[in-house]
């Protein structure tokens, strides 16, 4: 155990262990309302596509959330963690900006037959040298990263501050962004877990549904009626 002199916490110091070939991200609970709270941290919600980074002996291996490898997709973002010269499990979210500096995932899905900004915003680290880090803090993982990130335009940290959730949403929303995230700055990463420990908090009231079926049409309409949704 060691001592963080800055959140006045003991954290598990980090054990050894062989970098795993599909790590499941950890993922956040929706909330509705932002918060205060000294306890916590408050990052940007990106608006993008989740990567998961392996880097061992050189090699560079991007996947997605499902553990599909995309790294011949996103070749020019492989090359510029290969600046990383160390083993290490990354996690992060692909984005494209518009010209205000806005993540816009309709810019992402298209970028690879356009010119635009593609950046991969890091912001957890779970493997280091052999090291297994999720036991540790929040926290402490970050600063590790931050000082990891090598100096590279498609690289950024994704920077965090501490407490005042309710301005940094205020913030957000008017950046027209879509949420702010919030985690508990010691929370250990929860691999494939669906935890309360992160809470993604979004400036839009917004419902993800399924197409299961759709209506025959009827008057004007030729094709079909109405769509079914499933929520």
């Amino acid at each position: 155990m060691t001592w963080n002199a800055e959140w006045g916490i003991l954290a598990r110091m980090p054990r050894e262990s062989a970098l795993p070939r599909r790590l499941q991200p950890m993922l956040a609970t929706l909330t509705d309302v932002p918060f205060n709270d000294p306890d916590w941290v408050f990052e940007t919600k990106w608006d993008g596509f989740r990567m998961v980074t392996s880097i061992e002996r050189g090699a560079v291996t991007l996947y997605s959330r499902n553990g599909k490898v995309v790294g011949d997709r996103y070749r020019l973002v492989a090359k510029a963690l290969e600046k990383v010269k160390r083993d290490a499990v990354l996690d992060g979210e692909l984005v494209a900006l518009d010209p205000h500096g806005i993540s816009r995932f309709q810019l992402l899905q298209n970028a690879l037959r356009s010119d635009v900004r593609m950046h991969y915003c890091l912001f957890d680290l779970m493997f280091l040298d052999g090291a297994d880090l999720r036991a540790l803090p929040l926290v402490e993982r970050k600063e590790r990263l931050r000082r990891l990130v090598p100096d590279d335009r498609l690289l950024m940290f994704s920077e965090h501050r501490p407490e005042h959730g309710i301005k940094f949403f205020k913030e957000a929303e008017n950046q027209g962004l879509e949420g702010v995230m919030g985690k508990r700055a010691i929370s250990p990463y929860r691999s494939g877990e669906r935890s309360a420990d992160w809470l993604k908090i979004k400036t839009a009231r917004r419902q993800e549904a399924v197409i299961v079926g759709f209506t025959a049409p009827r008057r004007s309409r030729r094709c079909f009626g109405a769509l079914v949704l499933a929520v």
